[in-house]
Protein backbone atom coordinates (compact mmCIF):
# COMPACT_ATOMS: atom_id res chain seq x y z
CA UNK A 1 0.00 0.00 0.00
CA UNK A 2 1.34 3.43 -0.94
CA UNK A 3 2.37 5.82 1.83
CA UNK A 4 1.42 9.47 2.27
CA UNK A 5 4.36 11.66 3.24
CA UNK A 6 3.83 14.04 6.18
CA UNK A 7 5.19 17.00 4.20
CA UNK A 8 6.62 17.28 0.73
CA UNK A 9 6.72 19.49 -2.36
CA UNK A 10 5.49 18.14 -5.69
CA UNK A 11 6.03 19.76 -9.09
CA UNK A 12 4.25 19.29 -12.42
CA UNK A 13 4.74 20.99 -15.76
CA UNK A 14 2.54 21.87 -18.71
CA UNK A 15 3.27 23.16 -22.18
CA UNK A 16 1.20 25.41 -24.41
CA UNK A 17 -0.55 24.46 -27.62
CA UNK A 18 2.33 26.15 -29.49
CA UNK A 19 5.00 23.84 -28.07
CA UNK A 20 6.42 21.87 -31.03
CA UNK A 21 5.44 18.47 -29.59
CA UNK A 22 1.92 19.73 -28.93
CA UNK A 23 1.68 21.12 -32.46
CA UNK A 24 2.30 17.56 -33.64
CA UNK A 25 -0.25 16.09 -31.23
CA UNK A 26 -2.90 18.50 -32.44
CA UNK A 27 -2.21 17.80 -36.12
CA UNK A 28 -2.40 14.04 -35.50
CA UNK A 29 -5.67 14.37 -33.59
CA UNK A 30 -7.12 16.81 -36.13
CA UNK A 31 -6.54 14.12 -38.77
CA UNK A 32 -8.26 11.57 -36.52
CA UNK A 33 -11.23 13.94 -36.10
CA UNK A 34 -11.45 14.48 -39.86
CA UNK A 35 -11.53 10.73 -40.50
CA UNK A 36 -14.14 10.00 -37.81
CA UNK A 37 -16.43 12.79 -38.99
CA UNK A 38 -16.96 10.95 -42.30
CA UNK A 39 -16.26 7.37 -41.20
CA UNK A 40 -16.66 6.56 -37.48
CA UNK A 41 -15.09 3.14 -38.05
CA UNK A 42 -11.79 4.63 -39.25
CA UNK A 43 -8.60 3.00 -38.02
CA UNK A 44 -6.05 5.73 -37.38
CA UNK A 45 -2.49 5.68 -36.06
CA UNK A 46 -1.08 9.03 -37.14
CA UNK A 47 2.36 10.37 -36.25
CA UNK A 48 3.47 13.92 -37.03
CA UNK A 49 6.90 15.56 -37.01
CA UNK A 50 7.56 19.29 -37.28
CA UNK A 51 10.70 21.35 -37.68
CA UNK A 52 11.57 24.66 -39.31
CA UNK A 53 9.20 25.22 -42.22
CA UNK A 54 8.25 21.51 -42.43
CA UNK A 55 5.44 19.15 -41.37
CA UNK A 56 5.78 15.39 -41.92
CA UNK A 57 2.60 13.31 -41.52
CA UNK A 58 3.05 9.55 -41.35
CA UNK A 59 1.29 6.47 -40.02
CA UNK A 60 -1.31 3.82 -40.73
CA UNK A 61 -4.80 4.97 -41.67
CA UNK A 62 -7.62 2.81 -43.00
CA UNK A 63 -10.73 4.88 -43.72
CA UNK A 64 -13.51 5.55 -46.21
CA UNK A 65 -13.17 9.26 -45.48
CA UNK A 66 -11.85 11.60 -48.14
CA UNK A 67 -9.49 13.89 -46.25
CA UNK A 68 -7.12 16.57 -47.46
CA UNK A 69 -4.32 15.69 -45.03
CA UNK A 70 -2.27 18.75 -45.91
CA UNK A 71 -5.11 21.22 -45.38
CA UNK A 72 -6.08 19.66 -42.05
CA UNK A 73 -2.50 20.13 -40.87
CA UNK A 74 -2.31 23.73 -42.07
CA UNK A 75 -5.62 24.59 -40.41
CA UNK A 76 -4.46 23.14 -37.09
CA UNK A 77 -1.22 25.15 -37.21
CA UNK A 78 -3.07 28.36 -38.12
CA UNK A 79 -5.47 27.91 -35.19
CA UNK A 80 -2.52 27.70 -32.82
CA UNK A 81 -1.18 31.01 -34.12
CA UNK A 82 1.74 30.18 -36.38
CA UNK A 83 0.63 32.48 -39.19
CA UNK A 84 3.58 34.78 -39.89
CA UNK A 85 7.00 34.18 -41.37
CA UNK A 86 8.88 36.09 -38.69
CA UNK A 87 8.01 33.28 -36.23
CA UNK A 88 9.90 30.81 -38.41
CA UNK A 89 6.91 28.53 -39.03
CA UNK A 90 3.89 29.62 -41.07
CA UNK A 91 0.73 27.61 -41.75
CA UNK A 92 0.23 29.17 -45.18
CA UNK A 93 3.34 27.94 -46.95
CA UNK A 94 5.39 25.59 -44.78
CA UNK A 95 6.21 22.35 -46.58
CA UNK A 96 3.94 19.38 -45.83
CA UNK A 97 5.06 15.81 -46.55
CA UNK A 98 2.45 13.03 -46.36
CA UNK A 99 3.56 9.40 -45.84
CA UNK A 100 0.45 7.39 -44.94
CA UNK A 101 -0.48 3.75 -45.60
CA UNK A 102 -3.18 1.33 -44.43
CA UNK A 103 -3.28 -0.55 -41.13
CA UNK A 104 -1.61 -3.98 -41.03
CA UNK A 105 -4.18 -6.75 -41.67
CA UNK A 106 -2.55 -8.76 -38.86
CA UNK A 107 -3.52 -6.07 -36.36
CA UNK A 108 -6.88 -5.42 -37.99
CA UNK A 109 -8.13 -8.99 -37.58
CA UNK A 110 -7.49 -8.85 -33.83
CA UNK A 111 -9.59 -5.74 -33.28
CA UNK A 112 -12.42 -6.47 -35.72
CA UNK A 113 -15.43 -8.34 -34.34
CA UNK A 114 -15.86 -11.74 -35.99
CA UNK A 115 -12.21 -11.99 -37.02
CA UNK A 116 -9.12 -13.29 -35.24
CA UNK A 117 -8.82 -16.21 -32.83
CA UNK A 118 -11.38 -14.95 -30.31
CA UNK A 119 -14.01 -13.58 -32.78
CA UNK A 120 -15.01 -10.69 -30.49
CA UNK A 121 -13.39 -7.26 -30.69
CA UNK A 122 -10.05 -7.48 -28.92
CA UNK A 123 -7.52 -4.95 -27.70
CA UNK A 124 -5.47 -3.21 -30.37
CA UNK A 125 -2.24 -3.99 -28.56
CA UNK A 126 -0.84 -5.45 -25.38
CA UNK A 127 0.07 -3.15 -22.51
CA UNK A 128 -0.99 -1.60 -19.23
CA UNK A 129 -2.96 1.61 -18.78
CA UNK A 130 -3.58 3.78 -15.72
CA UNK A 131 -6.18 6.22 -14.49
CA UNK A 132 -6.03 8.51 -11.47
CA UNK A 133 -8.29 10.81 -9.45
CA UNK A 134 -7.90 12.83 -6.27
CA UNK A 135 -10.27 15.03 -4.30
CA UNK A 136 -7.69 17.79 -3.86
CA UNK A 137 -9.23 19.91 -6.65
CA UNK A 138 -12.76 20.46 -8.01
CA UNK A 139 -11.69 18.61 -11.14
CA UNK A 140 -10.66 15.60 -9.00
CA UNK A 141 -7.17 16.01 -10.40
CA UNK A 142 -3.76 16.56 -8.79
CA UNK A 143 -3.31 20.26 -8.02
CA UNK A 144 0.17 20.84 -9.58
CA UNK A 145 -0.76 19.67 -13.10
CA UNK A 146 -4.20 21.32 -12.90
CA UNK A 147 -2.78 24.76 -12.22
CA UNK A 148 0.20 24.34 -14.55
CA UNK A 149 -2.29 23.68 -17.37
CA UNK A 150 -4.48 26.62 -16.41
CA UNK A 151 -1.58 29.08 -16.51
CA UNK A 152 -0.57 28.34 -20.10
CA UNK A 153 -4.20 27.89 -21.18
CA UNK A 154 -5.11 31.35 -19.88
CA UNK A 155 -2.04 32.94 -21.48
CA UNK A 156 -3.06 31.44 -24.83
CA UNK A 157 -6.64 32.63 -24.37
CA UNK A 158 -5.46 36.20 -23.72
CA UNK A 159 -3.07 36.08 -26.68
CA UNK A 160 -5.88 35.13 -29.03
CA UNK A 161 -8.63 37.27 -27.47
CA UNK A 162 -6.69 40.54 -27.57
CA UNK A 163 -3.73 40.29 -29.97
CA UNK A 164 -3.20 44.04 -29.94
CA UNK A 165 -2.79 44.22 -26.17
CA UNK A 166 -0.74 41.04 -25.91
CA UNK A 167 1.19 41.53 -29.16
CA UNK A 168 4.42 40.42 -27.45
CA UNK A 169 3.19 36.85 -26.81
CA UNK A 170 3.96 34.11 -29.30
CA UNK A 171 2.53 30.57 -29.28
CA UNK A 172 5.27 28.50 -27.60
CA UNK A 173 5.30 28.35 -23.78
CA UNK A 174 5.94 26.15 -20.74
CA UNK A 175 4.77 26.35 -17.15
CA UNK A 176 5.69 24.58 -13.93
CA UNK A 177 3.98 24.68 -10.55
CA UNK A 178 5.44 23.39 -7.25
CA UNK A 179 2.96 22.83 -4.41
CA UNK A 180 3.69 22.16 -0.74
CA UNK A 181 1.70 19.21 0.67
CA UNK A 182 0.99 18.30 4.27
CA UNK A 183 -0.51 14.90 5.15
CA UNK A 184 -1.44 14.36 1.53
CA UNK A 185 -3.27 17.70 1.13
CA UNK A 186 -2.10 20.66 -0.99
CA UNK A 187 -1.33 23.64 1.26
CA UNK A 188 0.21 26.39 -0.87
CA UNK A 189 2.11 27.12 -4.06
CA UNK A 190 5.85 27.44 -3.51
CA UNK A 191 7.21 28.11 -7.01
CA UNK A 192 5.88 29.07 -10.43
CA UNK A 193 8.01 28.80 -13.57
CA UNK A 194 6.87 30.22 -16.91
CA UNK A 195 8.92 30.38 -20.09
CA UNK A 196 7.00 32.12 -22.87
CA UNK A 197 8.05 32.84 -26.43
CA UNK A 198 7.92 36.56 -27.17
CA UNK A 199 8.71 39.29 -29.66
CA UNK A 200 12.19 40.76 -29.73
CA UNK A 201 10.99 44.11 -28.34
CA UNK A 202 9.21 42.74 -25.26
CA UNK A 203 10.31 44.01 -21.88
CA UNK A 204 10.57 41.26 -19.28
CA UNK A 205 8.50 43.36 -16.87
CA UNK A 206 5.53 43.01 -19.23
CA UNK A 207 5.61 39.24 -19.01
CA UNK A 208 6.32 39.18 -15.27
CA UNK A 209 3.30 41.38 -14.54
CA UNK A 210 1.05 39.35 -16.84
CA UNK A 211 2.07 35.97 -15.42
CA UNK A 212 1.49 37.09 -11.83
CA UNK A 213 -1.98 38.39 -12.78
CA UNK A 214 -2.78 35.08 -14.50
CA UNK A 215 -1.64 33.08 -11.45
CA UNK A 216 -4.03 35.09 -9.26
CA UNK A 217 -6.82 34.43 -11.77
CA UNK A 218 -6.48 30.66 -12.22
CA UNK A 219 -5.17 29.41 -8.86
CA UNK A 220 -7.51 29.62 -5.84
CA UNK A 221 -6.52 32.29 -3.30
CA UNK A 222 -6.22 29.67 -0.54
CA UNK A 223 -3.10 28.29 -2.26
CA UNK A 224 -1.42 31.68 -2.78
CA UNK A 225 0.77 33.82 -0.53
CA UNK A 226 3.38 36.56 -0.82
CA UNK A 227 6.27 34.09 -0.60
CA UNK A 228 5.77 32.42 -3.99
CA UNK A 229 9.02 32.28 -5.96
CA UNK A 230 8.62 33.17 -9.65
CA UNK A 231 11.03 32.21 -12.43
CA UNK A 232 9.75 33.94 -15.56
CA UNK A 233 11.79 33.41 -18.74
CA UNK A 234 14.77 32.50 -16.53
CA UNK A 235 17.21 32.37 -19.46
CA UNK A 236 16.36 36.02 -20.17
CA UNK A 237 15.24 35.54 -23.78
CA UNK A 238 12.83 33.28 -25.67
CA UNK A 239 12.37 34.75 -29.14
CA UNK A 240 13.13 31.64 -31.22
CA UNK A 241 10.52 28.99 -30.40
CA UNK A 242 8.00 26.53 -31.77
CA UNK A 243 9.10 24.12 -34.50
CA UNK A 244 11.69 26.69 -35.59
CA UNK A 245 13.43 26.36 -32.24
CA UNK A 246 12.97 22.66 -31.53
CA UNK A 247 11.80 19.65 -33.52
CA UNK A 248 8.37 18.37 -32.48
CA UNK A 249 7.01 14.83 -32.48
CA UNK A 250 3.65 13.25 -31.64
CA UNK A 251 3.47 11.50 -28.28
CA UNK A 252 6.43 13.03 -26.45
CA UNK A 253 4.47 14.81 -23.72
CA UNK A 254 2.80 11.83 -22.03
CA UNK A 255 3.23 13.12 -18.47
CA UNK A 256 1.86 16.53 -19.44
CA UNK A 257 -1.06 14.70 -21.07
CA UNK A 258 -1.94 12.74 -17.92
CA UNK A 259 -1.37 13.56 -14.24
CA UNK A 260 1.87 15.50 -14.16
CA UNK A 261 3.91 12.66 -12.72
CA UNK A 262 1.44 11.77 -9.97
CA UNK A 263 0.68 8.07 -10.01
CA UNK A 264 1.85 5.80 -12.81
CA UNK A 265 1.85 5.88 -16.59
CA UNK A 266 1.41 3.10 -19.13
CA UNK A 267 3.66 2.52 -22.09
CA UNK A 268 1.77 4.38 -24.78
CA UNK A 269 0.95 7.90 -25.90
CA UNK A 270 -2.56 9.02 -26.89
CA UNK A 271 -2.71 11.47 -29.79
CA UNK A 272 -3.30 10.27 -33.34
CA UNK A 273 -4.79 6.94 -32.23
CA UNK A 274 -8.38 5.83 -32.75
CA UNK A 275 -10.37 4.20 -29.98
CA UNK A 276 -9.46 0.60 -30.87
CA UNK A 277 -6.01 1.43 -29.48
CA UNK A 278 -6.32 0.67 -25.77
CA UNK A 279 -3.28 2.87 -25.11
CA UNK A 280 -5.78 5.67 -25.43
CA UNK A 281 -9.29 4.34 -24.85
CA UNK A 282 -8.46 2.21 -21.79
CA UNK A 283 -6.52 5.09 -20.22
CA UNK A 284 -9.64 7.21 -20.65
CA UNK A 285 -11.74 4.43 -19.12
CA UNK A 286 -9.36 4.09 -16.17
CA UNK A 287 -9.74 7.81 -15.47
CA UNK A 288 -13.53 7.38 -15.67
CA UNK A 289 -13.38 4.51 -13.16
CA UNK A 290 -10.99 6.27 -10.75
CA UNK A 291 -12.90 9.56 -10.89
CA UNK A 292 -16.22 7.88 -10.14
CA UNK A 293 -14.68 5.97 -7.22
CA UNK A 294 -13.43 9.24 -5.69
CA UNK A 295 -16.67 11.08 -6.50
CA UNK A 296 -18.60 8.29 -4.77
CA UNK A 297 -16.60 8.87 -1.59
CA UNK A 298 -15.03 5.39 -1.68
CA UNK A 299 -11.55 6.95 -1.56
CA UNK A 300 -9.87 10.34 -1.35
CA UNK A 301 -7.54 9.36 -4.18
CA UNK A 302 -7.43 6.34 -6.43
CA UNK A 303 -5.25 4.85 -9.14
CA UNK A 304 -6.63 2.15 -11.43
CA UNK A 305 -4.52 -0.10 -13.66
CA UNK A 306 -5.71 -2.48 -16.38
CA UNK A 307 -3.67 -4.72 -18.68
CA UNK A 308 -4.55 -6.25 -22.05
CA UNK A 309 -3.25 -8.73 -24.62
CA UNK A 310 -3.60 -7.91 -28.31
CA UNK A 311 -6.73 -9.45 -29.80
CA UNK A 312 -8.16 -10.40 -26.37
CA UNK A 313 -11.26 -8.56 -25.15
CA UNK A 314 -11.25 -8.99 -21.37
CA UNK A 315 -8.51 -7.23 -19.41
CA UNK A 316 -5.87 -9.60 -18.05
CA UNK A 317 -5.81 -7.77 -14.72
CA UNK A 318 -7.41 -4.90 -12.84
CA UNK A 319 -5.71 -3.25 -9.88
CA UNK A 320 -6.88 -0.37 -7.69
CA UNK A 321 -4.74 1.53 -5.18
CA UNK A 322 -6.35 4.11 -2.87
CA UNK A 323 -3.08 5.14 -1.18
CA UNK A 324 -4.50 4.23 2.20
CA UNK A 325 -7.51 6.54 1.78
CA UNK A 326 -10.08 3.88 0.81
CA UNK A 327 -13.30 3.37 2.75
CA UNK A 328 -13.24 -0.35 1.94
CA UNK A 329 -10.71 -2.12 4.17
CA UNK A 330 -9.02 -3.99 1.33
CA UNK A 331 -8.35 -2.35 -2.04
CA UNK A 332 -8.48 -5.81 -3.64
CA UNK A 333 -12.25 -5.71 -3.14
CA UNK A 334 -12.41 -2.76 -5.53
CA UNK A 335 -11.53 -5.05 -8.43
CA UNK A 336 -14.79 -6.94 -7.91
CA UNK A 337 -16.74 -3.70 -7.70
CA UNK A 338 -15.08 -2.33 -10.84
CA UNK A 339 -15.84 -5.48 -12.83
CA UNK A 340 -19.45 -5.35 -11.63
CA UNK A 341 -20.04 -1.72 -12.58
CA UNK A 342 -17.84 -1.11 -15.64
CA UNK A 343 -17.45 -2.95 -18.96
CA UNK A 344 -13.71 -2.85 -19.60
CA UNK A 345 -13.69 -4.73 -22.92
CA UNK A 346 -12.60 -2.55 -25.86
CA UNK A 347 -16.11 -2.68 -27.31
CA UNK A 348 -17.59 -1.83 -23.91
CA UNK A 349 -15.27 1.14 -23.47
CA UNK A 350 -16.05 2.50 -26.93
CA UNK A 351 -19.80 2.16 -26.31
CA UNK A 352 -19.76 3.58 -22.77
CA UNK A 353 -17.77 6.68 -23.74
CA UNK A 354 -19.09 6.89 -27.34
CA UNK A 355 -15.56 7.36 -28.61
CA UNK A 356 -16.38 7.07 -32.31
CA UNK A 357 -18.62 10.16 -32.42
CA UNK A 358 -16.86 13.06 -30.69
CA UNK A 359 -18.27 15.85 -32.86
CA UNK A 360 -21.85 14.66 -32.28
CA UNK A 361 -21.25 14.95 -28.55
CA UNK A 362 -19.64 18.38 -28.61
CA UNK A 363 -15.95 17.60 -28.26
CA UNK A 364 -12.98 16.70 -30.44
CA UNK A 365 -9.81 14.66 -30.09
CA UNK A 366 -7.83 17.75 -31.08
CA UNK A 367 -9.10 19.43 -27.89
CA UNK A 368 -7.58 16.64 -25.81
CA UNK A 369 -4.17 17.35 -27.34
CA UNK A 370 -3.76 20.67 -25.53
CA UNK A 371 -3.80 21.33 -21.78
CA UNK A 372 -4.27 17.72 -20.74
CA UNK A 373 -6.55 14.81 -21.59
CA UNK A 374 -8.05 14.80 -18.09
CA UNK A 375 -9.79 17.26 -15.82
CA UNK A 376 -12.12 19.06 -18.24
CA UNK A 377 -15.80 18.18 -18.13
CA UNK A 378 -16.42 18.40 -21.87
CA UNK A 379 -14.94 14.91 -22.28
CA UNK A 380 -17.15 11.84 -21.63
CA UNK A 381 -14.59 10.10 -19.39
CA UNK A 382 -14.99 12.99 -16.93
CA UNK A 383 -18.64 12.11 -16.17
CA UNK A 384 -19.48 10.96 -12.65
CA UNK A 385 -22.64 9.09 -13.61
CA UNK A 386 -21.62 5.80 -11.96
CA UNK A 387 -21.52 7.18 -8.41
CA UNK A 388 -24.80 5.71 -7.18
CA UNK A 389 -24.14 2.35 -8.80
CA UNK A 390 -20.70 2.21 -7.17
CA UNK A 391 -22.12 3.07 -3.76
CA UNK A 392 -24.68 0.31 -4.07
CA UNK A 393 -22.13 -2.24 -5.25
CA UNK A 394 -19.78 -1.30 -2.40
CA UNK A 395 -22.38 -1.75 0.36
CA UNK A 396 -21.55 -5.41 0.86
CA UNK A 397 -17.86 -4.58 1.44
CA UNK A 398 -18.30 -1.67 3.87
Amino acid sequence: MSKIHAEHVFTSESVSEGHPDKVCDQISDAILDACLEQDPMSRVACETLTTTDLIVISGEITTKAKVNWEQVARDAVAEIGYTSHDIGFCADDCKVMVCIHAQSPDISQGVTEGQGLHKEQGAGDQGMMFGFASNETEELMPAPITYAHKIVDELARLRKADPAKYYFLRPDAKSQVSIHYKNGKPMHVETVVVSHQHTADMKIEQLESLVKDVVKTVIPAKFLNDDIVYHINPTGKFVVGGPNGDTGLTGRKIIVDTYGGVGSHGGGAFSGKDCTKVDRSAAYMCRYVAKNIVAAGLAEKCEVQVAYAIGVAQPLSINADTYGTGKIKDDAMLEKIIREVFDLTPAGIIKTLDLRNPKKNGWSYKQTARYGHFGRNLFPWEKTDKVEQLKKSAEKFL
